[in-house]
């Protein structure tokens, strides 16, 4: 656990390095719910494309990236988290966290919180009453953590040989 302090800030797509990171925590994220599945199926050259393609997309459904950083370096980045406006098939739009991620050497020190709880912020802030996300039915420290945020398993579904449950929290209107 480290015993450094980190505070929150946004992605910055011009900085090499802070999309090196969040590509590099996506593809660990996969790689460590799915093994080496995950290494071979979401490469870190896909997971760079996949945050390009999530960068890329039209406001409002773009991404949001928020970073833990150093407190006295911001370029010594410890986590991620990841936001998306996305829609259902019926065409409701809903908050979807797509990526928390905290580097191993720093877990446990309350970063996956912090940056899920101010991603609930900015999904609330745009409007959205019903936050979710996605991950291996097996991932049991991240289903943990949501649930300790409020969200609830509503849904599961196979996904090439792995089961998925959707979490989802519902807000109040403001």
């Amino acid at each position: 656990m480290s015993t450094a302090t980190f505070v929150l800030r946004e992605f910055d797509p011009s900085r090499p390095a802070d999309f090196d990171w969040v590509a590099q925590g996506m593809h660990l994220t996969l790689v460590e719910v799915e093994g080496e599945k995950g290494r071979q199926t979401y490469s870190l050259p896909w997971a760079r494309e996949r945050l390009r393609e999530m960068l890329d997309r039209p406001a409002p459904f773009g991404a949001k990236v928020f970073l833990a950083v150093g407190a006295d370096d911001p370029a010594a980045i410890a986590g991620h988290t990841i936001l998306r406006l996305n829609t259902m098939p019926d065409g409701r739009v809903y908050g979807l966290v797509s990526t928390t991620y905290v580097d191993p050497a720093h877990r446990r020190a309350g970063i996956a919180d912090e940056l899920l709880a101010r991603g609930q912020a900015w999904l609330a802030d745009q409007g959205m009453t019903e936050l979710a996300t996605w991950t291996s039915a097996t991932n049991g420290k991240l289903i943990r953590l949501y649930e300790k945020h409020g969200f609830a398993i509503t849904e599961s579904a196979p996904n090439d040989g792995t089961i998925m449950v959707r979490l989802t929290r519902m807000l109040a209107l403001a």
